[in-house]
């Protein structure tokens, strides 16, 4: 199929409250990126490496903002912004990238990643005997990186809001 092929990862829900490291994985099970968070560490940040361990992503989690705020780094260079807006009833994230757009509900992780117009991946969940996932369908390669921490921040942002709704715990 090559070029057309679409490549699936796979992302396990509410990682972060069993530590603050994890793997993405593909298809086959096999480790493709690795997650390290900063642990009590201000700003709180993300680190995503591939499987040689070179850092391909960053996300930065905003300090002092009333709203959370993540800024997202592909190959050392600042691409997008995300930011949680206010509302009463469901969460909006404005997404600030160079020509990205998010399409669909972001809250409940279903939802494409468009670029320019063009389709450059989606999300969705999944459920395996192995716990939820996320499943990520990549069909710009390029854009990877940026997919992959555009899922991790949101999930971030939904452990630690309803860590607080629980009590903090």
């Amino acid at each position: 199929m090559g070029r057309d092929q679409m490549r699936q990862l796979y992302i396990k829900q509410k990682v972060f409250s069993l530590s603050g490291k994890f793997s993405v994985k593909d298809a086959e099970e096999h480790e493709v990126y690795f997650v390290e968070g900063s642990f009590m560490q201000i700003p709180k940040t993300f680190s995503i490496m591939d499987v040689a361990r070179r850092e391909v992503a960053m996300i930065t989690k905003k300090t002092f903002s009333f709203l959370p705020t993540f800024f997202v780094e592909v190959h050392g260079q600042e691409t997008v912004m995300i930011k949680k807006e206010f509302s009463f009833f469901k969460a909006r994230y404005i997404i600030d990238a160079a020509g990205i757009e998010v399409r669909g509900q972001l809250w409940d992780m279903d939802f494409e990643v468009l670029q320019n117009g063009e389709l450059i991946g989606a999300v969705s969940k999944k459920w395996f005997t192995w716990g939820d996932s996320y499943q990520l369908d990549i069909l710009d390669d390029e854009m990877e990186p940026l997919l992959v921490a555009l899922v991790v921040a949101i999930d971030y942002v939904k452990a630690s809001q309803s860590a607080a709704a629980a009590g903090g715990a």
